[in-house]
Protein backbone atom coordinates (compact mmCIF):
# COMPACT_ATOMS: atom_id res chain seq x y z
CA UNK A 1 0.00 0.00 0.00
CA UNK A 2 3.03 2.33 0.04
CA UNK A 3 1.93 4.01 -3.22
CA UNK A 4 -0.97 5.58 -1.29
CA UNK A 5 1.46 7.61 0.82
CA UNK A 6 3.59 9.07 -1.95
CA UNK A 7 3.33 12.90 -2.18
CA UNK A 8 1.29 14.48 -4.97
CA UNK A 9 0.55 12.58 -8.15
CA UNK A 10 2.80 9.57 -8.56
CA UNK A 11 3.41 6.64 -10.95
CA UNK A 12 5.76 3.68 -10.63
CA UNK A 13 6.78 0.56 -12.54
CA UNK A 14 8.46 -2.45 -10.94
CA UNK A 15 10.21 -5.30 -12.76
CA UNK A 16 11.74 -8.33 -11.08
CA UNK A 17 13.50 -11.59 -11.90
CA UNK A 18 13.83 -14.56 -9.56
CA UNK A 19 16.08 -17.58 -10.04
CA UNK A 20 15.23 -20.39 -7.63
CA UNK A 21 16.87 -23.74 -6.89
CA UNK A 22 14.66 -26.39 -5.33
CA UNK A 23 15.73 -30.04 -5.42
CA UNK A 24 16.00 -33.08 -3.22
CA UNK A 25 15.67 -36.86 -3.11
CA UNK A 26 12.56 -38.97 -3.61
CA UNK A 27 11.46 -41.89 -1.43
CA UNK A 28 13.17 -44.35 -3.81
CA UNK A 29 16.54 -42.60 -3.38
CA UNK A 30 16.57 -40.84 -6.76
CA UNK A 31 17.44 -37.14 -7.17
CA UNK A 32 14.48 -34.99 -8.15
CA UNK A 33 16.51 -32.51 -10.19
CA UNK A 34 15.82 -28.77 -9.98
CA UNK A 35 12.04 -28.33 -9.99
CA UNK A 36 11.85 -24.52 -9.72
CA UNK A 37 13.83 -22.61 -12.36
CA UNK A 38 13.32 -18.86 -12.87
CA UNK A 39 10.51 -16.40 -13.56
CA UNK A 40 9.85 -12.70 -14.18
CA UNK A 41 7.17 -10.38 -12.84
CA UNK A 42 6.08 -6.77 -13.24
CA UNK A 43 3.80 -4.36 -11.35
CA UNK A 44 2.30 -0.97 -12.21
CA UNK A 45 0.86 1.64 -9.84
CA UNK A 46 -0.60 5.13 -10.22
CA UNK A 47 -1.72 7.47 -7.43
CA UNK A 48 -3.70 10.68 -7.94
CA UNK A 49 -4.06 13.41 -5.31
CA UNK A 50 -7.41 15.19 -5.73
CA UNK A 51 -6.97 17.56 -2.78
CA UNK A 52 -5.30 17.68 0.65
CA UNK A 53 -7.62 14.98 1.99
CA UNK A 54 -8.70 12.73 -0.89
CA UNK A 55 -6.55 10.54 -3.13
CA UNK A 56 -6.91 7.39 -5.23
CA UNK A 57 -4.65 4.68 -6.58
CA UNK A 58 -4.78 2.03 -9.28
CA UNK A 59 -2.46 -1.00 -9.00
CA UNK A 60 -1.75 -3.85 -11.43
CA UNK A 61 0.23 -6.74 -9.92
CA UNK A 62 0.93 -10.48 -10.08
CA UNK A 63 0.46 -11.54 -6.44
CA UNK A 64 0.08 -15.31 -6.85
CA UNK A 65 1.66 -17.86 -9.16
CA UNK A 66 3.44 -21.19 -9.41
CA UNK A 67 5.83 -22.83 -11.86
CA UNK A 68 7.08 -26.22 -10.65
CA UNK A 69 8.34 -28.97 -12.95
CA UNK A 70 9.91 -32.29 -11.87
CA UNK A 71 12.23 -33.29 -14.76
CA UNK A 72 11.38 -36.49 -16.61
CA UNK A 73 14.04 -39.17 -16.15
CA UNK A 74 15.05 -38.09 -12.63
CA UNK A 75 12.65 -39.05 -9.84
CA UNK A 76 10.74 -42.30 -10.37
CA UNK A 77 8.23 -41.15 -7.74
CA UNK A 78 7.44 -37.68 -9.16
CA UNK A 79 9.21 -37.33 -12.53
CA UNK A 80 6.99 -35.46 -15.01
CA UNK A 81 4.81 -33.80 -12.35
CA UNK A 82 4.28 -30.10 -13.04
CA UNK A 83 2.10 -27.13 -12.15
CA UNK A 84 1.72 -23.73 -13.77
CA UNK A 85 -0.50 -21.03 -12.27
CA UNK A 86 -0.70 -17.44 -13.52
CA UNK A 87 -2.69 -14.54 -12.08
CA UNK A 88 -3.05 -10.78 -12.49
CA UNK A 89 -4.89 -8.54 -10.03
CA UNK A 90 -6.25 -5.05 -10.70
CA UNK A 91 -6.97 -2.88 -7.63
CA UNK A 92 -8.68 0.49 -7.34
CA UNK A 93 -8.37 2.31 -3.97
CA UNK A 94 -9.77 5.52 -2.46
CA UNK A 95 -8.12 7.11 0.58
CA UNK A 96 -9.37 9.86 2.87
CA UNK A 97 -6.86 11.53 5.19
CA UNK A 98 -8.32 13.54 8.06
CA UNK A 99 -6.68 16.69 9.43
CA UNK A 100 -5.60 14.78 12.57
CA UNK A 101 -3.28 12.57 10.44
CA UNK A 102 -5.54 9.52 10.63
CA UNK A 103 -6.76 8.05 7.36
CA UNK A 104 -8.97 5.33 5.94
CA UNK A 105 -8.72 3.54 2.62
CA UNK A 106 -10.88 1.02 0.77
CA UNK A 107 -11.06 -0.49 -2.67
CA UNK A 108 -12.16 -3.17 -5.10
CA UNK A 109 -9.95 -5.90 -6.56
CA UNK A 110 -10.46 -7.84 -9.78
CA UNK A 111 -8.34 -10.91 -10.45
CA UNK A 112 -7.79 -13.10 -13.51
CA UNK A 113 -6.20 -16.53 -12.99
CA UNK A 114 -5.65 -19.85 -14.77
CA UNK A 115 -3.81 -23.07 -14.03
CA UNK A 116 -2.59 -26.38 -15.40
CA UNK A 117 -1.56 -29.38 -13.25
CA UNK A 118 0.00 -32.68 -14.39
CA UNK A 119 0.65 -35.52 -11.95
CA UNK A 120 3.20 -38.13 -12.99
CA UNK A 121 5.33 -40.83 -11.39
CA UNK A 122 4.96 -43.89 -9.22
CA UNK A 123 3.87 -41.79 -6.23
CA UNK A 124 0.49 -41.17 -7.85
CA UNK A 125 -0.19 -44.81 -8.68
CA UNK A 126 -3.21 -45.21 -11.01
CA UNK A 127 -3.55 -41.42 -11.19
CA UNK A 128 -0.15 -41.01 -12.86
CA UNK A 129 -0.60 -38.94 -16.07
CA UNK A 130 -3.66 -37.20 -14.55
CA UNK A 131 -4.08 -33.64 -15.84
CA UNK A 132 -6.36 -30.82 -14.69
CA UNK A 133 -6.77 -27.73 -16.87
CA UNK A 134 -8.36 -24.76 -15.10
CA UNK A 135 -9.39 -22.27 -17.76
CA UNK A 136 -9.06 -18.52 -17.28
CA UNK A 137 -11.48 -17.07 -14.74
CA UNK A 138 -12.24 -13.69 -13.19
CA UNK A 139 -13.10 -13.03 -9.56
CA UNK A 140 -13.64 -9.93 -7.43
CA UNK A 141 -12.83 -8.95 -3.85
CA UNK A 142 -12.28 -5.91 -1.69
CA UNK A 143 -9.84 -4.30 0.72
CA UNK A 144 -10.09 -1.84 3.59
CA UNK A 145 -7.64 -0.28 6.00
CA UNK A 146 -6.64 2.50 8.37
CA UNK A 147 -3.48 4.56 8.72
CA UNK A 148 -1.75 7.18 10.86
CA UNK A 149 1.07 9.54 9.90
CA UNK A 150 3.37 12.04 11.60
CA UNK A 151 5.41 13.69 8.84
CA UNK A 152 7.84 15.60 11.11
CA UNK A 153 9.49 12.31 12.18
CA UNK A 154 8.64 10.34 8.98
CA UNK A 155 6.37 8.08 11.04
CA UNK A 156 3.58 6.04 9.48
CA UNK A 157 1.55 2.97 10.41
CA UNK A 158 -1.05 1.29 8.19
CA UNK A 159 -3.19 -1.81 8.54
CA UNK A 160 -4.90 -3.30 5.48
CA UNK A 161 -7.21 -6.29 5.08
CA UNK A 162 -7.60 -7.88 1.65
CA UNK A 163 -10.50 -10.27 1.20
CA UNK A 164 -10.34 -13.68 -0.43
CA UNK A 165 -11.25 -13.77 -4.12
CA UNK A 166 -13.30 -16.70 -5.39
CA UNK A 167 -12.75 -17.99 -8.91
CA UNK A 168 -14.98 -20.44 -10.75
CA UNK A 169 -12.77 -22.30 -13.22
CA UNK A 170 -14.17 -24.34 -16.08
CA UNK A 171 -12.11 -27.48 -15.52
CA UNK A 172 -11.26 -30.47 -17.68
CA UNK A 173 -9.74 -33.54 -16.00
CA UNK A 174 -8.06 -36.15 -18.21
CA UNK A 175 -5.76 -39.13 -17.93
CA UNK A 176 -3.48 -40.87 -20.44
CA UNK A 177 -3.98 -44.63 -20.01
CA UNK A 178 -0.78 -45.63 -21.84
CA UNK A 179 1.52 -42.71 -21.11
CA UNK A 180 3.40 -41.86 -24.29
CA UNK A 181 1.57 -44.60 -26.23
CA UNK A 182 -0.90 -44.18 -29.10
CA UNK A 183 -4.10 -44.18 -26.99
CA UNK A 184 -5.40 -40.60 -26.65
CA UNK A 185 -6.24 -38.98 -23.32
CA UNK A 186 -9.50 -39.98 -21.68
CA UNK A 187 -11.72 -37.26 -20.23
CA UNK A 188 -12.57 -38.04 -16.61
CA UNK A 189 -14.74 -35.02 -15.82
CA UNK A 190 -15.72 -31.59 -17.08
CA UNK A 191 -17.03 -29.34 -14.35
CA UNK A 192 -16.55 -26.06 -12.47
CA UNK A 193 -13.89 -25.83 -9.75
CA UNK A 194 -14.28 -23.13 -7.10
CA UNK A 195 -10.96 -21.81 -5.79
CA UNK A 196 -10.31 -18.97 -3.36
CA UNK A 197 -7.10 -16.99 -3.47
CA UNK A 198 -6.37 -16.29 0.20
CA UNK A 199 -7.32 -13.30 2.33
CA UNK A 200 -4.54 -11.41 4.10
CA UNK A 201 -3.70 -8.82 6.76
CA UNK A 202 -0.81 -6.40 6.25
CA UNK A 203 0.58 -4.25 9.08
CA UNK A 204 3.24 -1.84 7.80
CA UNK A 205 5.16 0.87 9.65
CA UNK A 206 8.12 3.21 9.56
CA UNK A 207 9.69 5.93 11.68
CA UNK A 208 12.74 8.12 11.69
CA UNK A 209 15.26 7.05 14.34
CA UNK A 210 18.04 9.53 13.61
CA UNK A 211 18.90 12.21 11.09
CA UNK A 212 18.49 10.73 7.58
CA UNK A 213 17.84 7.24 9.04
CA UNK A 214 14.56 5.33 8.80
CA UNK A 215 13.44 2.15 10.54
CA UNK A 216 10.70 0.19 8.74
CA UNK A 217 8.95 -3.15 9.03
CA UNK A 218 5.84 -5.19 8.32
CA UNK A 219 3.85 -8.20 9.45
CA UNK A 220 1.88 -10.03 6.77
CA UNK A 221 -0.59 -12.83 7.54
CA UNK A 222 -1.98 -14.90 4.66
CA UNK A 223 -4.80 -17.37 5.22
CA UNK A 224 -3.55 -20.03 2.81
CA UNK A 225 -5.87 -22.62 4.42
CA UNK A 226 -8.65 -21.00 2.31
CA UNK A 227 -6.81 -22.01 -0.87
CA UNK A 228 -8.17 -25.41 -1.90
CA UNK A 229 -8.08 -26.83 -5.44
CA UNK A 230 -10.62 -29.65 -5.59
CA UNK A 231 -11.45 -30.73 -9.15
CA UNK A 232 -14.51 -32.98 -9.24
CA UNK A 233 -12.95 -36.33 -10.19
CA UNK A 234 -9.67 -35.97 -8.29
CA UNK A 235 -11.19 -34.89 -4.97
CA UNK A 236 -13.77 -37.71 -5.11
CA UNK A 237 -11.01 -40.36 -4.87
CA UNK A 238 -10.47 -41.97 -1.42
CA UNK A 239 -8.01 -40.02 0.71
CA UNK A 240 -7.85 -37.07 -1.74
CA UNK A 241 -10.69 -34.95 -0.37
CA UNK A 242 -8.29 -32.05 0.29
CA UNK A 243 -7.71 -31.81 -3.45
CA UNK A 244 -4.55 -31.15 -5.42
CA UNK A 245 -2.87 -28.89 -2.87
CA UNK A 246 -3.38 -28.01 0.79
CA UNK A 247 -1.37 -25.19 2.40
CA UNK A 248 -0.98 -23.80 5.92
CA UNK A 249 -1.47 -20.17 6.89
CA UNK A 250 1.72 -18.09 6.91
CA UNK A 251 2.99 -15.06 8.81
CA UNK A 252 5.89 -13.08 7.36
CA UNK A 253 7.93 -10.61 9.43
CA UNK A 254 10.15 -7.94 7.84
CA UNK A 255 12.46 -5.45 9.57
CA UNK A 256 14.80 -3.04 7.86
CA UNK A 257 16.67 0.26 7.97
CA UNK A 258 17.06 2.94 5.31
CA UNK A 259 19.78 5.58 5.21
CA UNK A 260 20.11 8.76 3.13
CA UNK A 261 23.75 9.30 2.22
CA UNK A 262 23.50 12.34 -0.07
CA UNK A 263 20.76 14.39 -1.69
CA UNK A 264 20.73 11.84 -4.51
CA UNK A 265 21.72 8.50 -2.98
CA UNK A 266 20.18 6.34 -0.25
CA UNK A 267 20.32 2.67 0.69
CA UNK A 268 18.42 0.04 2.62
CA UNK A 269 18.89 -3.37 4.23
CA UNK A 270 16.10 -5.65 5.44
CA UNK A 271 15.61 -9.16 6.78
CA UNK A 272 12.44 -11.25 6.46
CA UNK A 273 11.27 -14.41 8.15
CA UNK A 274 8.25 -16.55 7.23
CA UNK A 275 6.90 -19.19 9.59
CA UNK A 276 7.02 -22.87 8.69
CA UNK A 277 3.94 -24.99 8.11
CA UNK A 278 3.19 -28.64 8.80
CA UNK A 279 4.77 -31.46 6.80
CA UNK A 280 4.64 -33.20 4.45
CA UNK A 281 3.94 -30.37 2.02
CA UNK A 282 2.46 -30.78 -1.43
CA UNK A 283 4.94 -31.65 -4.22
CA UNK A 284 3.30 -28.74 -6.07
CA UNK A 285 4.57 -26.32 -3.36
CA UNK A 286 7.78 -28.07 -2.26
CA UNK A 287 9.10 -25.84 0.55
CA UNK A 288 7.88 -24.33 3.80
CA UNK A 289 9.15 -21.26 5.60
CA UNK A 290 11.87 -18.91 4.43
CA UNK A 291 14.47 -16.39 5.58
CA UNK A 292 15.57 -13.54 3.32
CA UNK A 293 18.13 -10.75 3.21
CA UNK A 294 17.44 -7.76 0.94
CA UNK A 295 19.84 -4.94 0.02
CA UNK A 296 18.88 -1.93 -2.06
CA UNK A 297 20.01 1.46 -3.33
CA UNK A 298 18.02 4.43 -4.64
CA UNK A 299 19.00 7.34 -6.85
CA UNK A 300 16.80 10.45 -6.86
CA UNK A 301 17.00 13.27 -9.38
CA UNK A 302 14.20 15.80 -9.13
CA UNK A 303 10.84 14.00 -9.51
CA UNK A 304 12.49 10.73 -10.66
CA UNK A 305 13.53 7.95 -8.27
CA UNK A 306 15.14 4.67 -9.37
CA UNK A 307 15.58 1.84 -6.85
CA UNK A 308 17.50 -1.39 -7.33
CA UNK A 309 17.06 -4.38 -5.01
CA UNK A 310 18.69 -7.77 -4.58
CA UNK A 311 17.35 -10.50 -2.28
CA UNK A 312 18.79 -13.81 -1.18
CA UNK A 313 16.15 -16.21 0.13
CA UNK A 314 16.89 -19.38 2.09
CA UNK A 315 13.93 -21.70 1.49
CA UNK A 316 12.95 -24.05 4.29
CA UNK A 317 13.64 -27.79 4.03
CA UNK A 318 10.51 -29.90 3.66
CA UNK A 319 9.25 -33.43 3.35
CA UNK A 320 6.97 -33.69 0.31
CA UNK A 321 3.91 -35.91 0.07
CA UNK A 322 0.33 -35.72 1.26
CA UNK A 323 -1.57 -35.95 4.50
CA UNK A 324 -4.40 -38.48 4.69
CA UNK A 325 -6.80 -39.63 7.44
CA UNK A 326 -4.84 -42.89 7.54
CA UNK A 327 -1.45 -41.18 7.97
CA UNK A 328 1.13 -39.26 6.00
CA UNK A 329 2.34 -40.45 2.61
CA UNK A 330 5.92 -39.20 2.01
CA UNK A 331 7.25 -38.96 -1.55
CA UNK A 332 10.67 -37.53 -0.66
CA UNK A 333 12.39 -34.51 0.86
CA UNK A 334 13.76 -31.18 -0.40
CA UNK A 335 16.84 -29.71 1.32
CA UNK A 336 19.33 -26.83 1.10
CA UNK A 337 17.33 -24.74 -1.37
CA UNK A 338 17.38 -21.03 -2.11
CA UNK A 339 16.32 -18.25 -4.46
CA UNK A 340 18.02 -15.10 -5.71
CA UNK A 341 15.88 -12.17 -6.78
CA UNK A 342 16.68 -8.81 -8.37
CA UNK A 343 14.30 -5.94 -8.95
CA UNK A 344 14.14 -2.40 -10.30
CA UNK A 345 11.48 0.18 -9.41
CA UNK A 346 11.13 3.45 -11.29
CA UNK A 347 8.94 6.09 -9.64
CA UNK A 348 7.95 9.56 -10.89
CA UNK A 349 6.24 12.34 -8.92
CA UNK A 350 4.35 15.08 -10.74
Amino acid sequence: MSVLFEPGNYAEFTFGHVNAKVDGTDAAGFKTGDVAGSYNFGNLAYKHQFNDNLSAAFIVETPFGSDVDYPVGKSVVLGGTSVNVESTTYTGILRYKADNNFGVHAGIRGSRAEGNVLLSGAGYGPLSSYRARLNSSWGTGWLAGVSWERPDIAARVSLTYQSAIEHKFDTTETIDPDGAGPIPRITLAEDTTKVKTPSSWNLEGQTGIAADTLLFGSIRYVKWSEFKVRPKYFSSRPGLQDGLVSLDDTTTFTLGVGRKFTDNWSGLAAVSYETRGSEPVSPLAPSTGRTALTLGASYTEGPLKVTGLISYVKLGDAKIGRQTPMGDVVYGSMKDNSALGIGVKVGYTF
